[in-house]
């Protein structure tokens, strides 16, 4: 049985499969100026990013200006967040402008999902945006075969050989460039529930994971952190450890946890310290992008789960490779903030779809 907890969401705009009408698990970019004027509508993901679009109407343009990034990953200037941050501004909402402008003005991961054949120019596009202004690449490979034990989030590739090609184009369009990988949310644990199946087995699952380290590894300066969990998934870490060697732990550059969870940073620092000392002292970075005020705690809300777009939430530390922590690498915003978990009481948006009330909830109001 798999532990109640939040699982990474589809993004139907990126992903070719079509969204489950279920529950499942990004932000970021910015418009600085005073009061800047109705957005338009969204850009086609992986299109051109033009310099501006015209309103219509009568209406200003949306503007598309690059902005600076205190870690040093990719700020989307047209996310969003920073689109809402526009609209409202027209609208006479400053308030609330102000505080999606809180983020917006932060780099966010790009989830890569689109198929083989597709993958290539969907982090490619994105690579270019973020190389154009001097920023890093942050890229989440989420395509494993049997993604997320063919649940939620359920998709990836059709088998070990896809995923082999896939992960090559993946890398491939990285460009031989600087850039970061979170490698495959969940897959690790789920080998430890047992769940690598449809017809791939545990040494499979532990194979290509391995090989993905090493030919993401191999495409240029890239940090890769495999995936692993959250303090309240796997508890042995001792076992925990045993499954990431088996997946190439020891060639990457350490491992991720929290993704799209709720887990307050300390409780996952003690965690991941644990799962550090089993591994020989291996570095990890924190998905921070939701878990100021930690988890709810309930198993479930209003007749849903308990972590899917639970109220009272809010973001964490901002993304940072200071951390002042010898062992953690980075706070990251993996998860795609104001993205809705899914469908998990009646009116609330279906998984991945962009949900401005629940963003700016995330947002204190000081």
């Amino acid at each position: 049985m798999i532990p109640t907890r939040h699982r990474p969401g589809r993004d139907p705009e990126s992903d070719p499969e079509p969204a489950p009408r279920r529950p499942g698990a990004v932000l970021v970019g910015a418009v600085v100026g005073a009061v800047v004027v109705a957005a338009v509508a969204i850009f086609a993901f992986g299109g051109p990013m033009p310099q501006e679009t015209g309103g219509g109407g009568g209406e200003a343009p949306f503007q598309v200006k690059p902005l600076p990034s205190a870690s040093g990953y990719y700020v989307d200037p047209a996310s969003p967040a920073a689109r809402q941050q526009a609209e409202w501004a027209a609208q006479g909402r400053t308030a609330d402008a102000e505080r999606m402008g809180q983020l917006a003005k932060q780099p966010i991961a790009q989830w890569a999902t689109a198929k083989t054949g597709e993958v290539g120019a969907q982090i490619a596009d994105y690579v270019a945006k973020a190389r154009a202004v001097g920023q890093k690449p942050l890229v989440v490979a989420y395509h494993i075969p049997d993604r997320d034990c063919a649940q939620y989030s359920a998709g990836g590739s059709e088998n070990g050989a896809d995923y082999k090609a896939w992960i090559r184009e993946l890398a491939g369009a990285l460009g031989g460039h600087e850039a970061t990988v979170v490698l495959e949310p969940d897959a690790v644990p789920h080998e430890l529930l047992g769940c690598a199946s449809a017809g791939n087995t545990a040494a499979e699952r532990d194979e290509l994971l391995s090989d993905a380290v090493r030919v993401l590894k191999g495409a240029g300066p890239v940090k890769v952190y495999v995936d692993a969990g959250n303090p309240g998934f796997i508890t042995n870490v001792r076992d925990l450890a045993g499954a990431l060697k088996r997946s190439g732990i020891n060639d990457a550059d350490g491992f991720s946890l929290n993704v799209a969870n709720y887990y307050a940073t300390d409780e996952v620092i003690r965690y991941g310290k644990q799962l550090s000392a089993a591994l020989g002292g291996t570095h990890f970075v924190i998905d921070t992008s939701r878990n100021g005020n930690g988890r709810d705690g309930r198993n479930t809300i209003n007749g849903g789960p308990g972590w899917c777009n639970p109220p009272g939430r809010s973001i964490g530390q901002v993304p940072s490779t200071d951390t002042g922590d010898p062992v953690v690498d980075a706070y990251l915003w993996i998860k795609r903030v104001g993205e809705s978990d899914g469908e998990c009481n009646r009116g609330e948006p279906a998984a991945g779809q962009w949900w401005p009330d629940y963003a700016l909830g995330l947002v204190p109001n000081d």
